[in-house]
């Protein structure tokens, strides 16, 4: 089969919520039916990211927003303090925890948004392949890093110049950070839940960790990594 299944299921106290994500193996987007009657909330122009470069003659929806409409739907009476049970499936892998209803939904709408076909979430995809559900903050940043380099990797060996400083990581979530936030106030104008717009501002949070680290903080990961500094 040409696909990747991911299998999320949502268990809180009031109800549960089961997502089958189908993902193109090659070049893992997110397979969905045509869409008839989308909410004028994923018109392109309503609330359109400033650093958008889509245009409304060529794209009438935002891809982004289209991603979120199932998280909407399901969790509109969900609050985001509520204690979700998460059950994930994926590569033959059943991952099982417990967390609060803003960091459980981050969790799926950050696969969503990396799949949706937005442009400043493309370069999000490899981590799509090899998804971590419920990844912390330093899971995050080091599994953000470790893609890009390796990526510089086949950029060198395909004779391009390897960007070893990060600089261009440190751009990609700069700009995911304005697309996140427009998107929680896209949300918010529409009285989305609290519970998905707090999800939202914590991929934003995981987004401004990740220039962060690049900025200073990432020294305090070397000592990790002695064995190979050492190797000759």
């Amino acid at each position: 089969m040409g696909e990747i299944r991911i299998k999320y299921f949502f268990s809180w106290k009031n109800g549960r919520a089961v997502f089958e994500l189908d993902l193109d193996k090659k070049t893992l987007a997110l397979k969905t039916k045509p869409l008839i009657g989308l909410p004028p909330w994923t018109n392109l122009d309503y609330y359109q990211c400033p650093n958008c470069p889509l245009h409304v003659a060529q794209v009438s929806h935002c891809p982004a927003a289209i991603s979120l409409i199932p998280i909407i739907k399901n969790f509109n009476e969900v609050d985001s303090q509520d204690i979700m049970e998460v059950e994930v499936i994926i590569s033959g892998r059943r991952i099982i925890q417990q967390a609060s209803a803003r960091r459980s939904i981050s969790s799926i709408m950050g696969l969503l948004f990396a799949a949706s076909g937005c442009p400043h979430t493309r370069h999000l995809r490899p981590m799509i392949r090899f998804h971590l559900p419920l990844a912390n903050e330093n899971e995050t940043i080091m599994r953000a890093i470790s893609m890009y380099l390796l990526a510089q990797y086949f950029k060198y060996n395909n004779g391009g110049e390897p960007d070893l400083k990060l600089a261009g990581l440190k751009k990609i979530y700069q700009e995911m950070q304005i697309v996140n936030m427009t998107m929680a106030e896209r949300l918010q104008s529409k009285d989305g839940t609290a519970s998905s717009i707090n999800a939202m501002i914590l991929l934003d949070m995981y987004a401004k960790a990740i220039p962060s680290a690049i900025e200073g903080t990432l020294e305090d990961l070397r000592y990790l990594f002695k064995s190979y500094i050492d190797l000759h």
